[in-house]
């Protein structure tokens, strides 16, 4: 079953509409971002968490310390990395990781002891998709993430397209750059139940 993770909440509203529409994963971006929360946002909005939903902190070329801290202060489940990252860290940290690439052309190294995989567009959080096509698959050997400018009108066809372990949704699920309840509940339906 492909999983779903809705990333960039920043209220309680839809941190609870995506924990009762079955969303597996959460994120919450520490990063500089329109989404970005700080460490006492994302504890407050912690407690909204419910079922079997888990926490993922979102980070761009952070430090291991940073990390670390989150990790604990949240506290996390997993941490998704974009950017530059000491790949000896992985090891270090006391939860799952996910470490993001962006495809691009010469995108061809799918190495790295993180945990997961996490296959995004070439700017992240744009709401843009990254070609399909030419993503190599076959050298994907870890579980992986899809993630770029997925949409409820899209994922379907994402769904078909990859054997992806789970789909990642921000922007696809915002109305006037605000998270959705409708859309949140809808994208989740149709990985679901192949809507």
């Amino acid at each position: 079953m492909t999983k779903v993770k809705i990333c960039g909440l920043s209220t309680k509203e839809a941190v609870e509409a995506a924990c009762q529409a079955g969303a597996d994963y959460i994120g919450f971006v520490f990063a500089k971002s329109k989404r970005q929360v700080s460490l006492e946002q994302a504890r407050n909005l912690r407690q909204y968490v419910s079922g079997k939903t888990k926490v993922v902190g979102v980070f761009v070329s952070p430090s291991l310390a940073q990390l670390q801290e989150a990790i604990t202060e949240v506290p996390l489940d997993l941490v998704q990395i974009h950017g530059d990252v000491n790949e000896e860290w992985f090891a270090e940290l006391s939860v799952p990781s996910i470490r993001a690439i962006q495809v691009t052309k010469e995108s061809v190294t799918y190495t790295t002891k993180a945990d997961y995989i996490l296959f995004d567009a070439p700017v992240a959080g744009s709401g843009q998709t990254f070609d399909w096509e030419g993503l190599k698959k076959q050298h994907v050997t870890q579980p992986y993430f899809i993630a770029g400018g997925l949409t409820v009108e899209n994922v379907g066809s994402v769904k078909k397209h990859f054997s992806a372990y789970a789909l990642d949704v921000s922007s696809g699920v915002e109305t006037d750059g605000k998270k959705d309840i409708n859309k949140i509940k809808s994208f989740i339906e149709r990985v679901t139940y192949d809507l």
